[in-house]
């Protein structure tokens, strides 16, 4: 490539000059390409240790004038072929121009010039970029792509110098970290190391020290331990190398999540040497962070942050933090963890205003609410600049009222109000606290429900004063008291201050009056529902009456969730819960509907209207639960890996026999999928789910161990998982809550505490205080680290066992050992996977659907099946591959639609390598025939050969394929013909029914394939349809080509000659008897026509033939078949559609029964003999013309009349004469006999898995381990 001219002082150290003109050097690094002994060795090393740019470039031109010691590199170039390139377009375009210049400063500028010019115009036509990727970057993402033969489209995101740990040697080299891959090059003196791990393929990565490796980074893959360590900042490379392995894990879970997401900010000031990539990635990192910590909604991204202090008036305090500012909120959260978080949403915001500075309060600002509370923030290191950005988000708000400035207030003032522009009077109006929402808030969903606007609870508790309930009720009056004092001091709605004093009153218990109101704050429900007025109802409407199988699974539900509360007892509840429950599935059906949803969602239906539990329900399923409720609760699992890996720390005495028995992942998924509230009172679940909204999962985790805990004794005298789970059960039981107000509901699992001694009542506030005290170590950032880790493990076990489904599914007769399949299944997930990375990646994301059986949800098109085919087929065929390879996969496709399973590509994988010499034919033999051989191929012979009465016309064919609608008539009605001569093949018959169909077949058509299939009736060589002229010459190529790579090239080539000869002589002769039966008269019926398709041949016309539009080509004299080939459909026949005419022995001079010349009176090396079957898959039309042919002979009165070629369409072979034809010739029974071992083919193509660069001009690297 072109480069920025840059000095160079020493031109010729570690470099030989290989060209040179007056103006030009052209050099090559020393140590590349052939030779270079031990300087050339010296360089590589030094080459890889210094990441010098001659990995990149080998060869550089450098510009020079006579009397100057300084030199210009003007190119690079990674191969001869481009350097080459290069030069020659200086010598053709400046040579003559510079040597009219006299000054040689003068000529050096103009160089200069003209190479800034040509990169100028070079980068005019590349997407512009910015400043992204600056040139160090670019050269090394050069690097990497040459070095590791990456295609364009993997990016590099950044790289490191590091050493990798090959036995107890270190190796120094560079490690580079892709979207896809892991790779690392080193070359020291002589040996290289070169390694490609795949994201996707890793099972564990960790950061640790241990005495062997000094601080190090590990990464496991199923098959291999790396260690790399002598990193510069061990802690960015190992959080860069998390984030890649997540997206992979992404990738694995949900294909639409992984597609990136386009939005992300970018960073005003980007820093030299990162890829744009890294900057995305690290911005994601952070805006992920950013939205957990204060629970916003997922389209949330961070702007910015800076550290300050606020103003806390409840203690009278400045209290240092940080501030983060979001397109749609101000955020601030304490530097000690618990003294004050802080969320302001810009649509509460009024006045936004520079204060006076002071010595006690620097650069302070003034944020003020609709709910009449100010925030004063202060010590802002760039205020005037912060407050115009707020300014700025402001005038975005969603807005009734947009206010201008006021007086000497710097900021922009705004009424925001809610998004729809449907109710004005409601601007100043809107509420900042749940409370005052629920009076005046009606869902439209179903406005006459009363779900629509209160919780159930207080529907059906409606006449319960606090007299009755006594000492419970001053109880509840109390915490009702306290949480209003808190209001008074802290604020109340979204910009409460939230404090330890807060935690404190939910530890205590959240009064039911305000359970609703605060779980919707506390969970960030409360910013989703204000921002998305009337969503809920307008989904309700969608969804209502819809069928899938998700409102199949609700309907069936319904009446299990809580049946033992009253609000359930009746419709009014299970309506409510059907219409959040289905406008969810509706909302995100890659979840749908999970079991466990209905129990978690009739609670939220308790405290809250349908519309906030529907909100609640959203912030729990994509927000604080991630992955729970898919169909493969990988997010519990995650979690329960979690639970087991904090046993093993925190309960060590317990764990083993934990594991031993089996028990925690039978219990824990029922714990955290409902949140307890399957196994617990539910008075005393629900306080747990108080703590759950505002301090996340840690609580659920936490409250786990303290029961695992409070039952160890108990736990560790269990013989059996069945006694450990009655211990556990038992205790849940009777975990109580004695100051609920509710009267208690019958909890269903009681039934597990009958028994002698029932075991004590645990108060549920005193478990929580029990796991806050001994367990409330759990950090929010540490639990993110092990969810990391454990959806590695979790995720890779769900391959693992989507794998050994899959090779479970194929059949036993398939010939593939276990080993093999799952060889195989590795390299077909990997072809599937690199057309996401590569490949157009919407499209291979909707073919990729976790909830699909295992068998279905990795599969190929066919541009990604002739790949495989070329790297794993027995039968090369050279240029002739993937033609071949294109016809296996329309045979294996017989669904249709342009994609096969792991299963059907088995099943062609094995026809090619198992199976005797006939079964081998036999799969060669179909690919010779409709609907392998596809449309456009057999096109040319269809035209030219097939001609038909009208009465075919009428017959309605059982086979309408979706060919049908671009093929023209001829074609549909060859494609016909063809189905009816194969009339007898299973597979034909089976690909007859549902799938090509244009009417539904009935039942009967079902009952027969059933029982076909429970025969298991192999099919035999009778039933295959007889070949036409056209497909045979078809079937020659293919041998030909595939012969042409054996060692017994010659020896095959003339074996074939003589059986094709042969052939074509006995379809000729069978030609003579059916061409009587073809000239029998026929009435309507035409039952010679059944006659000739049972021998596999079309039915001759008995019109005259008369086409004088066309080529006024006359039949040849004596030609028994000129008269009956006419055609009943004017215009329709095309200009090849000649018949040959017979005469002396019935063979023309140019008839395609001549097809092989006499081999022995060739020369073997003369490919003239051949090239009929040699040119790949061009229409037989064009190859005859220039084909000599056997057999003629000289007095043929039918060579004069063949002016163009033609196939004939009487002309037929059946597979039993091809069959034994090919036994007579003991060279082509060993080819077919051979057998091939598919275990090296998979070896080496994962091997080249990743070597198809895009840039076919890069010479390849040898990489050895």
């Amino acid at each position: 490539m072109w480069l920025g001219p840059e000095e160079v002082l020493v031109a010729n150290a570690l470099w030989v000059t290989e060209r040179a003109n007056p103006f030009f050097v052209l050099q090559r690094r020393r140590g590349h390409g052939k030779g270079g002994g031990l300087t050339g060795l010296l360089v590589g090393t030094l080459d890889v240790v210094l990441d010098s740019s001659a990995r990149v470039a080998p060869y550089r031109i450098l510009h020079q004038t006579q009397d100057s010691q300084v030199y210009w590199t003007v190119a690079c170039g990674s191969s001869r072929k481009e350097i080459t390139k290069h030069w020659e377009w200086l010598e053709n375009n400046l040579l003559q121009t510079l040597s009219i210049f006299d000054n040689e400063e003068d000529i050096t500028t103009f160089v200069k010039g003209k190479i800034h010019g040509i990169i100028a115009e070079e980068n005019k036509n590349l997407q512009p970029q910015g400043d992204e990727d600056p040139g160090k970057f670019k050269e090394a993402e050069l690097k990497m792509r040459k070095q590791f033969g990456m295609p364009e489209g993997e990016k590099l995101v950044n790289y490191y110098s590091c050493s990798y740990w090959k036995g107890r040697v270190p190796r120094q080299g560079w490690l580079y970290l892709t979207v896809n891959h892991l790779c690392f090059y080193s070359f020291l003196l002589g040996k290289e190391v070169s390694l490609v791990v795949q994201w996707v393929d890793v099972t564990r990565l960790e950061k640790n020290a241990t005495l062997l490796f000094p601080e190090s980074i590990r990464v496991d893959t199923r098959d291999q331990e790396l260690f790399f360590s002598m990193f510069l900042s061990i802690g960015e490379t190992f959080k860069l190398m998390e984030q890649l392995a997540n997206l992979a894990m992404r990738q694995l879970l949900d294909s639409e999540g992984f597609l990136e997401d386009k939005a992300l900010p970018r960073p005003r000031r980007p820093h030299r040497n990162i890829s744009a990539l890294k900057r995305d990635l690290d911005a994601r990192a952070k805006n992920e962070c950013y939205r957990a910590a204060f629970r916003l909604p997922r389209d949330e991204r961070l702007d910015g942050h800076t550290s300050c202090t606020l103003w806390t008036p409840f203690n009278k305090l400045h209290i240092p933090g940080q501030m983060f500012i979001s397109n749609n909120y101000i955020c601030f959260a304490s530097k000690e963890e618990d003294a004050c978080h802080l969320i302001i949403p810009l649509r509460e915001v009024t006045i936004v205003e520079k204060a006076d500075s002071s010595s006690v309060l620097p650069s302070p600002l003034s944020i003020s609410t609709k709910s009449k509370m100010t925030f004063l923030f202060a010590n802002l290191k760039d205020r005037d600049f912060l407050v115009q950005r707020i300014s700025d988000f402001l005038q975005k708000t969603p807005s009734k009222q947009p206010g201008g400035g006021m007086g000497e207030r710097k900021a922009s003032v705004a009424e925001p109000a809610p998004e729809s522009s449907s109710a004005p009077q409601e601007a100043l109006e809107q509420p900042a606290s749940p409370t005052s929402a629920l009076s005046g808030r009606q869902s439209s969903c179903a406005q006459e429900a009363p779900t629509a606007s209160q919780g159930l609870l207080k529907l059906f508790q409606r006449n319960t004063s606090v007299e009755v309930l006594g000492a419970k009720g001053a109880k509840e009056k109390m915490k009702e008291e306290s949480w209003n004092i808190h209001f008074f001091e802290y604020g109340r709605g979204m910009c409460m201050y939230r404090t330890a004093r807060t935690r404190e009153l939910v530890l205590k218990g959240i009064p039911e009056s305000l359970r609703g109101e605060l779980w919707l704050l506390f969970s960030g429900a409360w910013n989703e529902m204000m921002t998305h007025p009337g969503y809920y109802a307008e989904l309700v409407e969608k969804s209502t009456g819809r069928y899938s199988l998700a409102t199949e699974e609700i309907e069936r539900d319904l009446h299990r969730s809580m049946p033992e509360h009253p609000a359930f007892q009746n419709e009014l509840g299970i309506a409510a819960l059907r219409r959040v429950l289905t406008a969810y599935a509706f909302r995100n059906p890659t979840i749908g509907y999970c079991q466990a949803m209905n129990i978690v969602t009739s609670v939220l239906l308790l405290y809250g209207s349908e519309e906030e539990a529907f909100w609640l329900l959203v912030a729990l399923c994509e927000r604080m639960l991630p992955d729970y409720y898919n169909t493969r609760v990988v997010g519990a699992l995650v979690d329960q890996g979690i639970f087991e890996e904090l046993t093993r720390d925190l309960l060590p005495q317990l764990s083993e026999k934990m594991r031993e028995l089996g028990v925690i992942s039978s219990i824990s998924l029922s714990w955290f999928l409902t949140l307890f509230l399957s196994v617990m009172p539910f008075e005393s679940a629900v306080v747990i789910v108080d703590c759950f909204f505002y301090e996340g999962i840690k609580v659920i985790l936490q409250v786990a161990l303290a029961v695992l805990d409070a039952n160890v004794e108990q736990l560790l005298g269990c013989s059996d998982e069945g006694e450990a789970m009655t211990v556990l059960g038992r205790y849940l039981d009777n975990v109580v809550n004695k100051q609920s107000v509710s009267p208690p509901i019958p909890h269903l699992h009681a039934l597990l505490t009958s028994g002698d001694d029932p075991p004590a009542e645990v108060d549920i506030f005193e478990l929580l205080k029990v796991s806050y005290e001994k367990f409330s170590s759990l950090r929010a950032d540490d639990l993110e680290q092990m969810r990391f880790k454990q959806r590695l493990k979790v995720i890779q076990s769900l391959e693992d066992t989507a794998k050994r489904s899959v090779v479970r599914a194929i059949p036993g007769d398939i010939g593939f050992s276990i080993e093999e399949l799952e060889d195989l299944y590795m390299v077909f997930k990997a072809k599937h996977l690199a057309s996401q990375y590569w490949g157009s990646s919407r499209m291979a994301a909707a073919r990729r659907d976790p909830s699909l059986p295992y068998l279905e949800q990795y599969r190929i098109d066919a541009s990604q099946f002739r790949e495989l085919f070329a790297s794993l087929t027995p039968w090369a065929c050279g240029s002739h591959t993937p033609v071949l390879a294109g016809r296996l996969f329309r045979l294996l496709d017989e669904n249709k639609d342009s994609l096969i399973n792991f299963k059907e590509f088995v099943t062609g994988m094995s026809g090619m390598y198992h199976g005797d010499l006939t079964e081998k034919l036999k799969v060669l033999y179909k690919l010779h025939l409709p609907p392998a051989l596809s449309p456009e191929e057999a096109e040319s012979a269809l035209e030219a050969t097939h001609y038909f009465t009208e009465d075919s016309s009428s017959e309605a064919s059982p086979l309408a394929s979706d060919l049908d609608l671009f093929l023209p008539w001829e074609a549909q009605e060859a494609l016909q013909q063809e189905e009816r001569e194969g009339a007898g093949n299973e597979e034909v018959q089976e690909k007859g029914g549902e799938e090509k169909g244009t009417s539904p077949p009935d039942y009967r058509h079902y009952l027969r394939m059933w029982a076909k299939e429970k025969e298991a009736q192999k099919e035999t060589i009778k039933d295959l349809p007889k070949m036409s002229q056209e497909q045979f010459i078809e079937l020659c190529k293919t041998l030909y080509n595939m012969f042409s790579e054996d060692a017994l090239e010659q020896e095959l080539y003339h074996a074939i000659a003589t059986v094709a000869s042969l052939l074509l002589q006995i379809g000729e002769v069978g030609k003579k008897f059916s061409a009587r039966a073809g000239r029998t008269p026929r009435d309507g019926a035409s039952g010679g026509e059944h006659e000739a398709a049972a021998e596999g041949q079309e039915p001759p016309a008995p019109q005259p033939r008369q086409e004088p539009a066309r080529e006024p080509q006359p039949p040849a004299a004596g030609d028994p078949q000129a008269r009956a080939g006419g055609d009943t459909h004017p215009g329709k026949v095309p200009q090849e559609s000649q018949l040959v005419g017979e005469g002396g022995s019935g063979e023309g001079q140019g008839s395609p029964s001549q097809l092989l010349s006499d081999d022995e009176t060739k020369d073997d090396m003369s490919m003239s003999s051949y090239s009929v079957v040699s040119s790949g898959s061009l229409p037989c039309e064009d190859l005859a013309d220039d084909t000599v042919l056997v057999g003629a002979e000289d007095g043929s009165p039918a060579a004069p009349a063949r002016c163009g070629g033609a196939v004939d369409t009487d002309w037929c072979i059946s597979f039993e004469q091809i069959l034994a034809s090919i036994l007579t010739e003991s060279v082509l029974v060993n080819f077919f006999e051979k057998r091939a071992d598919i275990g090296l083919k998979v070896k080496d193509q994962k091997k080249v898995e990743r070597q198809f660069s895009t840039s076919s001009d890069h010479e390849q690297p040898g990489l050895s381990g």
